[in-house]
């Protein structure tokens, strides 16, 4: 029975931090301005035109 429990607690902690690491993409991703969003767009659709 020991076995599961170590088994479920490994279970939730790696849920846990799949959460963190979304939230911080997350917050990463909006602490964008709109013109530097604009001005990432723009420079990838001009590498992919080049590729």
């Amino acid at each position: 029975m020991k076995v599961w429990k170590v088994v479920g607690l490994a279970g939730l902690v790696g849920v846990a931090a799949t959460g963190v690491v979304i939230a911080r993409g997350e917050r990463k991703r909006r602490a964008y301005t709109p013109e530097e969003v604009r001005d990432r767009l723009k420079t990838r659709v001009k590498e992919a035109a080049n590729a």
